[in-house]
């Protein structure tokens, strides 16, 4: 949407939008939720509740309707709005082209700028405005159908569908979907979209059964029963269907926070012209932290520059690897509008509200979150036992703006587990450009590695290592059963002390991604460094 849409504000203080699409109309509802929207991005984990309406409503009936089924409810507690679809074409939903939902995330964004239910895009780096897009996450697509767009949907969405994804084409099945009062069969193409089926026969129930692998067979609506007890569940990353973890059940709290920080001279964020600036932050912890006493590492998470905190601590396992290994995991919202040195200030804030062991504090991020990370191992080395920068780099000296820093570290050892896809559009790795390589030679001479890397960029058809010019010390590797049998392979590089401090790892067949599997191997290889009196000691 070039322009944006004519926004309705009730005294409710909730909204209600529509617009008309080359081959689909949506009507927006966005009930009012305290979602302190300027400082905490919740989106990439609200349910997308995407309505395909069985006849073409008006805006206000829309609106009640959602209200009615319970749908806005859902969308209040949770951070996010209903949308109403119904096809252009004459004969509506009978004589729709297939790919409607294919168009509909196509139009459709999560990012840090957002109003009225709709997603604002901006330029990092020139600052411009773009188009609108409805706010809705790809990860979280709920599509309710009824008679005649529930038949829609079973014809259409239950297998695989690609489009714009997260993090560029790819596949974007939905996560769930709602059928209520089939008129069709159902013939199911992939066995993980889960269904609720409301309403239908047995014949439609037993093929729902039998070709699907979560179903939730209902008599009578109940949306958000059905929501809380079934679809709240599911999430799907790069097309893989995941289930959600009860934080209650495994004894886990996610806590939102925001801190006041100084605003640094080098800040070329949205608050730069400020003094201050607020610095949102969701803490992910085990609950007894707080209770028995003990002080626990510190990991703050940074995330890329087209998603959220939550999605960063979320999709990349991170908060599993917390439960698992008892740590407090901090994950920075638009971290881009904060720098390093801002970043030093939130961490004395957290050591006054949590039990930080100062021994022990690192820095990870993905693709925008992993330059932030390197900025970290460049301005505050003295701060971090390591740091875990994944899928991104600037070339040395420069910050996560790109811009000059100055000083930076070129004497203090920093333990470093740095990984990139192997098969990513974006430069990742040394072979696929020469800040990547200029960024390795660095840490290996920082570290006081044993080995240099000496390969020019320009030489890579005779490379000893094809991905990273050579090959480390040693070499191990390790399975991702969950991606496809993904090989991840680590090369360990020994520094002058005899120990390895430095690890450069690539991920086969991964794109522009960051993975469970990986974060899990850098834990198990930083956790093992703190920083005492200045110096990296080992346990």
């Amino acid at each position: 949407m070039i322009n944006k849409p004519e926004v309705n504000r009730e005294e409710d203080g909730s909204v209600s939008w529509e617009n008309v699409f080359e081959d689909f109309e949506v009507r927006v509802y966005k009930p009012l939720y305290n979602e302190e929207e300027k400082t905490l991005n919740y989106g990439f984990v609200s349910p997308y509740l995407i309505v395909f309406e069985e006849e073409k409503r008006t805006l206000d009936e829309a609106v009640e309707y959602a209200k009615n089924m319970g749908l806005s409810s859902i969308a209040s507690r949770t951070f996010s709005s209903v949308i109403s679809v119904y096809p252009t074409c004459s004969g509506g939903w009978k004589n729709a082209p297939a790919d409607i939902f294919e168009k509909i995330i196509s139009q459709s964004k999560i990012c840090q700028y957002y109003e009225d239910a709709m997603a604002v895009m901006r330029d990092r780096f020139t600052g411009e405005w773009g188009e609108y897009y409805i706010r809705g996450a790809v990860l979280r697509t709920f599509l309710y159908g009824k008679g005649k767009s529930a038949d829609y949907i079973a014809s259409n969405c239950l297998k695989t569908v690609y489009g714009d994804g997260l993090y560029g084409k790819g596949d974007i099945t939905p996560v769930v979907c709602v059928l209520e009062g089939l008129n069709v069969m159902p013939e199911p193409e992939r066995r993980d979209i889960p269904v609720v089926s409301i309403g239908n026969s047995d014949e439609i129930n037993d093929i729902l059964r039998r070709e699907l692998d979560y179903t939730l067979i209902k008599e009578y609506a109940d949306c958000e029963k059905d929501y809380d007890d079934f679809g709240k569940n599911f999430r799907r990353m790069v097309g893989y269907l995941e289930i959600e973890d009860d934080f209650d059940k495994i004894g886990m709290v996610r806590e939102p926070g925001i801190h006041v920080v100084t605003t640094s001279p080098d800040n070329r964020g949205d608050d730069s012209d400020t003094k201050t600036h607020k610095v949102g932050y969701f803490a992910f912890y085990n609950k007894k932290i707080k209770s028995d006493g003990k002080k626990v590492p510190l990991m703050l998470c940074f995330h890329g520059g087209g998603d959220s905190a939550i999605c960063m601590a979320t999709l990349s396992g991170w908060y599993k690897i917390a439960h698992e290994n008892n740590f407090l995991l901090v994950a920075v919202e638009n971290h881009l509008n904060s720098t390093a040195t801002e970043m030093m200030e939130l961490i004395e804030h957290l050591k006054d509200r949590y039990p930080v062991d100062t021994e022990k504090i690192y820095s990870t991020g993905f693709s925008m979150g992993g330059c932030k990370s390197w900025d970290m191992y460049q301005e505050y080395p003295e701060v971090f036992a390591g740091v875990a920068p994944m899928d991104a780099t600037y070339d040395v000296g420069l910050n996560s703006y790109g811009k000059e820093i100055g000083t930076y570290n070129t004497s203090i050892i920093v333990p470093v587990f740095y990984a990139g896809g192997e098969e990513t559009p974006l430069p990742e790795l040394p072979f696929q450009e020469i800040k990547c390589l200029n960024r390795m030679k660095y840490v290996l001479e920082v570290n006081n590695c044993v080995t240099k890397n000496e390969v020019e960029f320009e030489s890579q058809d005779v490379w000893p290592n094809i991905i990273w010019g050579i090959d480390g010390d040693f070499i191990e590797k390790d399975i991702d059963v969950t991606r496809d049998n993904a090989v991840l392979t680590m090369n360990y590089f020994k520094s002058e002390d005899g120990e390895c401090y430095s690890v450069f790892a690539s991920i086969s067949g991964q794109e522009h991604e960051v993975r469970h599997h990986t974060c899990d191997h850098a834990w198990k290889f930083l956790k093992k460094f703190r920083r005492k009196n200045g110096a990296i000691c080992i346990e």
